[in-house]
This record gives structure tokens, C-alpha cells and sequence, in this order.
């Protein structure tokens, strides 16, 4: 008898790498929303007969995309809806301008029911107004009959080589509680293993690998790959890469000299990422981050290794989008 393939809707999907993780557990997309363009074409480029649809989610009927995408049920909704500002009144989120995008999430799962959804945030949702969001969002969510659990979940503790932190929520239909994994008993995947086997110029797109895997994670990068794509270098001034080149292995703007520390206004400025551990979460829009070797920031393929995207996933549209997208 053959396996029942489960079904996902990504609301918020932008390139799609949330995706990728259902994907690889042997669910389906039925449909990606994004008001993003540049992101909805990457997701698709990398899916073949990907059904993607570029709307603000914010105004999206959910029953009208049930009725012109034929989909009269899914398994599970996921997606992370931008929770920035949220506006909270007593004990609850009220309705609000500012509050659209989660509520839109909470509508799609009120008209699907599927069985289980999953939505992810940024840690400190559940410290706004001392959890009153995350008590609302809970709320919501059992209001619809959901039975919720919400936990932050650190990526490297489960093979990616990236300190990233995230709220997870996951409510289950059936009154089940959902138990979330245990971290692996492994060890971290660090920086080095995640990139040390791309070269420190660019590669033109499709070319060979320059050297063999040496460890697990390589292998995995490279395993469906038939070749080298998204390894543009960015060149920085001379200024620019003579001020990196102070920073050692690991370090910061700290180990630079006194009268250079203030040269960039924020706090992880001049940080190179520590080859010994993995990766603190990748920050590709301003450019703050750099390789722990290479006097430079890391490339879009640097980058989306130390998100886990396999070498396969190519990103399109302009670099600047690429650097968007997988951050």
C-alpha cells in the first residue's frame, strides 16, 4: 500500500526554504504565497510545476485562493509572518494595521482546517508585553481548535551550521500535543565545514567544484549539485578589506584599533564569522559579517550554505535580491 503524501500550503514563502525542510520530509506544496516577485521566482526555478502566487497576504481572501486553486484541503499550513510591531491591548493582540500579516495567517488556517500548522518568529515574540503576544497568538489558535505548542528552537542543534534562533508555534487538529525534537547528540556543524571547500574568488555559474567534500555536510551540499552556482564575490574598497584583515578568526570590532571601532555604528559591525563553531545568524542585507578567512563578506552560495540550502538551490534575479533572499 503505498504512503500517504502529506500537503503543505507556505504562506510568507519567500525563496522557499521552509519548503525545502517539508520537501525533504516527503510533503507536497500545493501553492507559495509571496508579495515578493524576485523571491516567488526563485522558489519556482527550483521546483518544477511549482504553483506560486504573488499577493500582499494582508488582503488575500483565503476562500477565494481555495476556490481558484482548486484545493479543497491540505495537511499543514506553514509559514512566518513578519510580527514586527505587533499592537496589543489588555491581554490579547487587537485588530490593528500593524497586526494584518499574522492575522491573514490565522485566517487561512481558519478557513483550510488543515491538520496542523506550523508558523515561525523571531524569539522575542514571546517576550513582547511579558507574553501577552504569544498567550493571544495561542488563544487564537485554540479558538479554532487547535491544541498549540510553542518552543525557540537553535538550527545548529539540528545539523545546520548556523546559531539561528526561532520561535517555533505548532498546532496539531486532533488534540494531540505535539513534543519537538531533540537536539542532535552530534556535534555542531561549524563554519569551516560549511565552507571551507568554496574558493576565495568567484566561480562563473554551472563551473565544477574545485575540491572534494571533506566532511558530511559538504557531501550533503554537494550531493545533487552538478555544479557551482551563486559564488560572486563582492569587492570591497582596499580601505574596507585592509580593516578586515585586522580582525582575526572569530573576532569582532573590538580587536580593531581604538580610532577604527567606531567606523561602522552598530554593534556586530566587523565581525568574521569563528571557523571553529557555526555560523552567528547570517545578516547578508548589511554586510557586517565577514568570512573567517577571506577579507570579505561571504557569497550568496557562502550564504545559503550556512542556512543548510543544498548546492542545488540556485538563487536568481539580481545579486542584491540573491543576498535578500536567502538571508
Amino acid at each position: 500500500m503505498a504512503k500517504k503524501k502529506y500537503t503543505f500550503i507556505d504562506l510568507f514563502a519567500g525563496c522557499g526554504g521552509l519548503s525545502l525542510g517539508f520537501e525533504m520530509a516527503g510533503f507536497i506544496s500545493l501553492l507559495a504565497i509571496d508579495n515578493w516577485k524576485d523571491a516567488l521566482t526563485t522558489y519556482a526555478f527550483n521546483r518544477k510545476g511549482a504553483r506560486t502566487l504573488c499577493e500582499d497576504l494582508a488582503t488575500l481572501d483565503p476562500y477565494k485562493v481555495m476556490q481558484e486553486y482548486s484545493i479543497p484541503n491540505v495537511d499543514v499550513i506553514i509559514g512566518g509572518p513578519p510580527c514586527q510591531g505587533f499592537s496589543v491591548a489588555g491581554k490579547r493582540i487587537i485588530e490593528d494595521e500593524r497586526n494584518k500579516l499574522y492575522k491573514a495567517f490565522v485566517g487561512f488556517v481558519d478557513c483550510f482546517r488543515p491538520n496542523a500548522f506550523v508558523m515561525e518568529n523571531v524569539p522575542n515574540i514571546l517576550s513582547i508585553g511579558n507574553g501577552i503576544v504569544k498567550d493571544s497568538i495561542v488563544e487564537d489558535f485554540e479558538k479554532l481548535g487547535y491544541k498549540v505548542s510553542v518552543q525557540v528552537l537553535t538550527a545548529s542543534d539540528y545539523g545546520v551550521p548556523q546559531n539561528r534562533k526561532r520561535a517555533v508555534f505548532v498546532g496539531l487538529a486532533d488534540g494531540r500535543v505535539f513534543t519537538f525534537p531533540e537536539p542532535f547528540k552530534t556535534e555542531k556543524v561549524t563554519s569551516y565545514e560549511a565552507l571551507s571547500d568554496l574558493t576565495e574568488d568567484s566561480i562563473a555559474d554551472g563551473s565544477p567544484y574545485s575540491s572534494e567534500p571533506i566532511c558530511n555536510f559538504q557531501r550533503y551540499a554537494c550531493m545533487e549539485s552538478t555544479g557551482l552556482y551563486n559564488h560572486d564575490i563582492t569587492i570591497h574598497n582596499e580601505k574596507t578589506k585592509e580593516i578586515i584583515a585586522m580582525v582575526p578568526d572569530g573576532g569582532n570590532y573590538k580587536d580593531l584599533p581604538v580610532e577604527l571601532q567606531q567606523t561602522r555604528k552598530v554593534h556586530i559591525a566587523w565581525t568574521r564569522l569563528r571557523s571553529t563553531k557555526p555560523s552567528t545568524t547570517i545578516d547578508t542585507g548589511h554586510r557586517h559579517h565577514f568570512h573567517y578567512k577571506w577579507n570579505r563578506i561571504p557569497t550568496v552560495r557562502e550564504s545559503a550554505r550556512l542556512q543548510s540550502f543544498p548546492d542545488d538551490f540556485i538563487f536568481t534575479c539580481s545579486k542584491t535580491s540573491q543576498y535578500k533572499q536567502v538571508s
